[in-house]
């Protein structure tokens, strides 16, 4: 089992922090920190699901990680195996994923895949989806994979979809003359861009585009 205790910083104060597995006990949390970073019009029915977090824990609990202040959870992140090869035809979050249930997890996969990461708005300046991505890195050290992979959403790309395409958007961004809010915090926690995937997710702001992000295992080059 996964557990660490860290040192957040509000400004200059120090901040005790827990990040560690989640289980059952925890359901109820979870699902609160999903309604208060997706809140209406978001649909409800897009929330974590009772069922999806059991999957989660039940299949592969060493890819479900939570942050914890205080004794109250203020963020999660959900990984699963899968094979991945670099060159494959662009998959959607639905289908690498099973649409969040993880069913189709594959326990020798080479690749831990990024199924959500979630910070409560309210603990976000705390760098708390930072902390939650380097501990998966050690998970995916601990368990000997190639690379932790996920699909990062572009969703300042409708800015400038009308001036350039997504592939050039990326590019900009990478070269640090545009600042995206998701790709460029991905870019600060280490991941690397592999290529832009088409209708990876139903995202109006992104135009349905993301960035398939990855980070290498040091230990596997």
């Amino acid at each position: 089992m996964f557990r660490k205790e860290v040192y957040v910083f509000d400004n200059d104060k120090p901040i005790k922090a827990v990040i560690r597995n989640y289980q059952e006990k925890d359901f109820a949390q979870l699902i609160r920190v999903q309604q208060e970073c997706f809140p209406p019009p978001f649909p409800s029915e897009l929330w974590w699901t009772e069922e999806q977090l059991k999957n989660h824990v039940n299949l592969f609990p060493e890819g479900a990680l939570c942050v914890e202040i205080d004794g109250e959870i203020a963020g999660s992140m959900t990984g699963l195996r899968v094979n991945y090869s670099p060159g494959e035809p662009d998959h959607s979050w639905e289908q690498i994923t099973d649409n969040g249930y993880i069913r189709n997890h594959q326990p020798e996969g080479n690749t831990l895949y990024v199924v959500d990461i979630s910070v409560s708005p309210s603990y976000r300046k705390l760098g708390l989806g930072k902390w939650l991505m380097q501990s998966m890195y050690e998970v995916v050290i601990q368990l000997g994979m190639e690379r932790l992979l996920g699909g990062g959403r572009m969703p300042h790309y409708h800015k400038y979809e009308d001036e350039m395409s997504a592939e050039d958007y990326l590019e900009k961004v990478v070269s640090g003359d545009i600042k995206d809010p998701v790709i460029t915090f991905l870019l600060r926690c280490g991941r690397s861009p592999v290529k832009v995937a088409q209708n990876y997710l139903e995202d109006e702001d992104s135009r349905n585009y993301a960035t398939l992000m990855e980070w290498k295992n040091p230990f596997r080059q």
